[in-house]
């Protein structure tokens, strides 16, 4: 079935799938995972690597710049100030003008601090970044970033790293609805069946770290995920029958002798 690209700003991506790079075992396995999910966006927390580091110890060693987009993220920051900075390290580094903004709001759930990102979002967007804000399941809030400019709105299915899966259907079905930027689900996801849920509720993408780092299998959970997003949207773009309370025969009865 024909379909677009995925299009952030002025980018074009034929995966539909963002992939995280912590909490790996090793760079090894890291790098296995990031090939087997067929991803070409891969998100970095800027304040957790030594951007000077070129050795082959780095993590960007075993990141190919000919094969993945770099995503810088700002990870860490509790304050739009250190967002900004982190941001423009990162371009200064020659990352990416692209920027997935976290500003954090609280230790114990990691929920993002909706003031702050509002504010860090503003001040990036006038300086030209591309800026793909992380924020909880608010359509109030992703049409605030969206009026601001932000390339895409990323609404949390439920708290980083708890596997839950998407616990708002009816928040996330509403941001879909108004969104007119990509709607990219971040964070929460454990397994493929979270990410095919995602992809059948119209969601433009999802951004997956510890449910594919964390797995048994890092490698077989990226394969398992890139092939959900890949069937969850297949069936958003074929449609699925609507549901209903009782029973409606497969083969029709009109018609049949007898009836």
């Amino acid at each position: 079935m024909p379909d677009t690209k995925l299009k952030i700003g002025d980018r074009e991506f034929d995966s539909r799938m963002i992939v995280g790079t912590g909490k790996y075992a090793d760079l090894h396995v890291m790098a296995r995972a990031l090939e087997a999910s067929g991803t070409q966006i891969v998100t970095v927390a800027v304040r957790r690597i030594d951007l000077s580091d070129k050795s082959s110890k780095s993590i960007l060693h075993y990141i190919d710049p000919d094969r993945y987009m770099l995503l810088p993220n700002t990870a860490g920051c509790y304050t739009a100030d250190d967002a900004v900075r982190t941001a423009r390290l990162a371009r200064e580094a020659g990352m990416s003008d692209m920027i997935k903004l976290e500003v954090i709001g609280d230790d114990l759930t990691l929920m993002p601090d909706p003031v702050e990102t509002v504010k860090a979002a503003e001040q990036l967007i006038k300086e030209g970044f591309t800026v793909l804000p992380y924020i909880s399941d608010d359509p109030v809030m992703a049409l605030k970033l969206q009026d601001l400019g932000a390339a895409t709105i990323m609404p949390i299915g439920a708290p980083i790293g708890s596997g839950q899966g998407i616990q708002n259907l009816s928040n996330i079905r509403i941001i879909i609805e108004r969104a007119k930027v990509p709607v990219i689900v971040d964070a929460g996801v454990g397994t493929a069946s979270d990410v095919a849920v995602a992809m059948e509720l119209g969601c433009d993408g999802v951004l997956i770290n510890t449910g594919i780092a964390q797995a048994k299998d890092p490698v077989g959970m990226a394969t398992a995920m890139r092939l959900a997003v890949d069937a969850g949207r297949l069936a958003f773009l074929s449609g699925r029958i609507p549901k209903r309370l009782y029973a409606k025969a497969s083969s029709p009865t009109e018609g049949l002798i007898g009836k």
